[in-house]
């Protein structure tokens, strides 16, 4: 025998064939799923770091999220200042690093959960999001590809139909390629002003714009008699932040959006709002839809799709069927064949409660399905009140008297309402992974409480203080007390202190990332709420009242408020997070285990109870899950995927927050996660972290 031969034999005696990438941010088909299995139930005890990266990019609150691409051993990943480093996969050693910035400071918190690739003959790329740009990067290099759109990069807010100048968006999650297109979703703000939620597809090598879905629909169009015959002009969100699945052989890509600006009240887009909250399945090459499964009418409680689909395959009746899988908020996944988005469990459309907030019109009924059971508890009730003192459950008890807990579909009240999974779900961005061989389909979760409730805006006057225009545009997320609710919408206390005026002026006239920009108030009123935040100054001034528009929202809610006792641990009864196996031929919830938990409160004895968890899981076929996400034990975990017993654990530098990768170099197997932590006031990181066997 050859002795290449000979070695090739001996590779796939030892578990792999021959090097294995990661090409594409989930997976193949959002699967989250890898053939490798070196490293089995057998020896992950055995597992010891085998190189770790810092980036030394980490900032206080910075987050770190991306799941890296593997391509023939090298690692493409980016960095908590979004610069993007390519990483020899089995040493570390960086190869490239490209930075957006030029090298300027920056210390405001900006996302990127992974990037795309292309190739096509000697030509490959690599594709990020950096606020509203999108750059293509020659692969071999880092330097950006010229050709592609106007010195290596494309403006998001191009091509979407409204002034440029006005328009707040970026790029957190990667699209997908197919073929010679780059498939995009966006973030836009969740408040008015908000730019409309477009997929569109562009040319991967120059950049130009191929094709656009209006997931908010145009005069004639599927779907624009389900809102205001206007709403186009001026209603934004209904984007796709989540991430998308590409089925390549049916050429569908398979689309998940959020819910429409605003997220809270509706009373300017009465109707079902086509296409929010929807699974759409699009022609890949065209953007034409296929079919489409909306899960939440007129959405005013922020239900957004938080997670790609999961393609996947199912039995039934003895045959196996190719479907798509999409976890909710709410802990509910529904599953459905690919082709024909016929539903494979049943759904039923159950009639739900109107709202008490003047205007809105909340839909009569919505959809929920009937398998596979919830993955979290739906309605908080007084007998899963925290117990971890009698001090806590006291507290809790008393404000739990003061509001609404009403399950799925009460309307957010102006008493406060209970949401329950909270507004990072359930299921959330770090999406599932599917197993092939046993067909189930592994979610983690949170399981919090949130109570909003709604307020009265105050009425814009000609004679106001800068504190009045801030409460009436900012409060809502930042609160009137300029405390916010950390990190996803930061306290502006002694913002003066940490930044300059023109600094803050910008911000508010141009928005960032989830903040709309509120230029449309005028100079005026601008320079009064400048004033403000950065002095306290209260002194009234004249400023110019907008016209009455459309946008101009009558009712807000009052902030993103977790349920938390006294201590700031979560009101309920744990478990605070969990890990679910889900059988899918079945629809049977297969097992759960509690993730996670409070390193101070288990040094007390409260071990187990499950914790807060951002990013997701990766199944292997030896036999395992690997996952980190949790919060505040940074823990990075290995567990039989067929029962959920703990095999192997290891602490991270920073919590995990991200999703795991695993590939082969010569031969070798790696598991490689970020340790990025900054979720929940979390100490930040900005290290990749990969093991192997001795």
């Amino acid at each position: 025998m050859k002795p290449y031969l000979f070695l090739f034999f001996a590779c796939m005696a030892a578990g792999f064939a021959a090097d294995s990438d990661w090409k594409s941010y989930g997976g193949t088909g959002q699967s989250r799923y890898s053939d490798l299995k070196q490293i089995d139930r057998s020896n992950v005890a055995q597992l010891k770091v085998a190189w770790t990266h810092d980036t030394g990019d980490m900032f206080k609150g910075s987050e770190m999220q991306c799941q890296p691409l593997v391509i023939d051993g090298v690692v493409y990943a980016s960095t908590p200042k979004l610069r993007v480093v390519a990483l020899d996969g089995a040493t570390g050693k960086q190869l490239w690093s490209f930075d957006p910035h030029d090298g300027k400071p920056m210390t405001s918190k900006m996302r990127s959960r992974g990037l795309s690739y292309w190739a096509s003959g000697k030509e490959r790329r690599i594709y990020v999001g950096v606020r509203n740009w999108v750059y293509a990067l020659d692969a071999a290099t880092g330097k950006p590809a010229g050709d592609f759109g106007k010195g290596g990069r494309i403006d998001l807010r191009e091509n979407l139909g409204r002034p440029i100048e006005g328009i707040s968006i970026t790029l957190t999650t990667p699209g997908v390629v197919y073929k010679d297109l780059l498939i995009l979703g966006s973030l836009v703000p969740e408040g008015l002003p908000s730019g409309p939620g477009d997929i569109r597809a562009y040319d991967v090598r120059t950049g130009k714009l191929r094709w656009s879905f209006h997931t908010i629909p145009h005069p004639g169009e599927f779907g624009y008699d389900t809102w205001p015959k206007d709403a186009w002009t001026y209603s934004g969100g209904t984007n796709n932040w989540a991430g998308m699945a590409l089925d390549e052989k049916r050429g569908l890509v398979f689309v998940p959006t959020g819910s429409a600006s605003y997220d809270f009240y509706g009373a300017n887009r009465v109707g079902d709002n086509l296409f929010a909250n929807t699974l759409l399945a699009l022609n890949a090459e065209t953007g034409e839809r296929a079919w489409h499964f909306q899960a939440v009418r007129h959405d005013i409680w922020d239900r957004d799709f938080p997670t790609p689909p999961t393609l996947v395959t199912v039995r039934r009746d003895g045959k196996l069927i190719d479907a798509v899988a999409q976890a909710t908020k709410s802990a509910h996944v529904y599953v459905f064949e690919r082709e024909t988005g016929k539903p494979l469990f049943p759904i039923e459309y159950k009639e739900v409660p109107p709202s008490e907030v003047p205007g809105e019109v909340a839909a009569k009924t919505q959809p929920l399905p009937l398998k596979p059971p919830a993955f979290a508890r739906q309605v908080l009730t007084e007998e899963m009140l925290t117990k971890r003192t009698p001090e806590a459950h006291a507290a809790v008890l008393a404000r739990f008297k003061t509001v609404v807990s009403a399950g799925q579909w009460a309307p957010i009240g102006f008493s406060g309402t209970v949401i329950f999974p909270g507004f990072d779900g359930g299921a959330e961005w770090g999406g599932q992974a599917f197993d092939p061989q046993s067909r189930l389909m592994y979610v983690n979760a949170n399981e919090m409480a949130w109570v909003p409730k709604m307020i009265e805006k105050k009425k814009a006057t000609s004679r106001t203080t800068g504190k009045a225009i801030y409460e009436r545009n900012c409060g809502g997320c930042h609160k009137n007390d300029l405390t916010g609710t950390p990190p996803e919408f930061p306290s502006l206390v002694a913002i003066g202190s940490r930044r300059r005026s023109e600094e803050v002026e910008a911000i508010i006239r141009k928005g960032a990332g989830r903040m709309p920009g509120f230029a449309q108030l005028g100079d005026s009123s601008v320079a009064a709420m400048v004033g403000f935040l950065m002095t306290g100054e209260q002194k009234e001034v004249d400023v110019t009242v907008a016209k009455t528009s459309p946008i101009d929202m009558k009712y807000a809610m009052d902030g993103y408020n977790k349920f938390l006792d006294p201590d700031g641990y979560p009101a309920v009864e744990p478990p605070w997070g969990t890990l679910n196996a889900i059988d899918l031929d079945k629809g049977e919830i297969r097992w759960k285990i509690n993730l996670g938990e409070y390193p101070e409160l288990a040094a007390k004895g409260l071990k187990n109870t499950g914790s807060e968890n951002y990013g997701g899981p990766v199944a292997t076929a030896g036999g395992l899950l690997f996952i980190a996400a949790t919060n505040f034990d940074k823990k990075f975990r290995a567990f039989d995927k067929f029962t959920g017993k703990l095999l192997w654990e290891d602490t991270l530098p920073a919590a995990g927050n991200a999703t795991p990768v695993t590939y082969t170099v010569r031969g070798k197997q790696y598991v490689l996660i970020g340790a990025g932590g900054g979720k929940s006031g979390a100490a930040s990181g900005g290290s990749y972290v990969a093991y192997a066997l001795p």
